[in-house]
């Protein structure tokens, strides 16, 4: 069954940099951290309200993530659900003809993981995972509210979705402009492709801060610009190590 986001991944070059705008500037709790040779990736994760942010870099040049990176750039790069039997899911979506990446659950940070491809999910990557521990998080200054994708056509990368991880659907455009999906408290926003985003892509975190002004202080004092705007905070994707933020009041 699945039960919820578990994180959202950004893809940097280097992880001590990543980790220096994701823990140190946004203060986000490191829960761990390590090398995982299995996806060629240095990881750590962080937590985020009631959701994770992993952070990955290349542990080798002819990984997916540096072929990603070479690619893309850093930005996000895929969305994780968490299963209560990762393995049971895996036989569950080959058997109704789902295409995988993983025909089996392999080892990952955050417990056994194994990807959908791409091509099942409106050419976004989607992650599914069983945890290894369940311990409750930190208590986090910020909280992740929401992600939002381009894909080429909303309707359908919608309705897979709903039908893969039973999302719900919320409020829609008639002219599918955007649909918005929720599960367990975070939301998933699907857009048409535009705004120089020329293939599918997750593009936008949106995060909740209950002390908006102490973090408008911590990016001031490192240097890191921001704009203002009616809805909060924006964060530019430089500073954001590839990852556009939105930075809402409230908790």
């Amino acid at each position: 069954m699945i039960a919820r986001i578990h994180h959202v991944a950004v893809a940097v070059h280097d992880l001590d940099a990543g980790l220096g705008f994701w823990r140190d500037a946004l203060e986000l709790p490191l829960l761990r951290s390590a090398d995982v040779p299995e996806q060629g990736v240095r990881a750590a994760l962080l937590a985020c309200g009631a959701g994770e942010i992993e952070v990955v870099a290349p542990l080798t040049p002819d990984s997916r993530i540096a072929r990603f990176l070479e690619s893309r750039g850093e930005g996000l790069h895929h969305i994780c659900f968490e299963s209560d039997d990762v393995v049971r899911e895996v036989r569950r979506y080959i058997g109704t003809g789902v295409d995988m990446i993983d025909g089996k659950a392999r080892p990952g940070l955050a417990g056994k993981v194994a990807f959908v491809h791409p091509r099942a999910c409106g050419k976004l990557l989607v992650e599914l995972v069983t945890p290894s521990t369940h311990t409750a998080l930190p208590q986090a200054p910020l909280a992740l509210t929401a992600v939002h994708g381009k894909v080429e056509n909303v309707r359908e990368a919608a309705q897979r979705f709903q039908d893969l991880f039973g999302m719900s659907r919320g409020f829609a455009a008639e002219d599918a402009s955007f649909i918005q999906l929720s599960l367990a408290g975070l939301m998933l926003q699907l857009s048409p492709l535009g705004d120089g985003f020329p293939k599918p892509a997750f593009t936008t975190l949106r995060l909740r801060a209950p002390d908006l002004p102490a973090l408008t202080r911590r990016l001031g004092e490192r240097g890191i610009p921001y704009r203002e705007t009616t809805v909060g905070l924006v964060v530019t994707p430089g500073p954001g190590r590839g990852a556009p933020l939105i930075v809402e009041p409230g908790r």
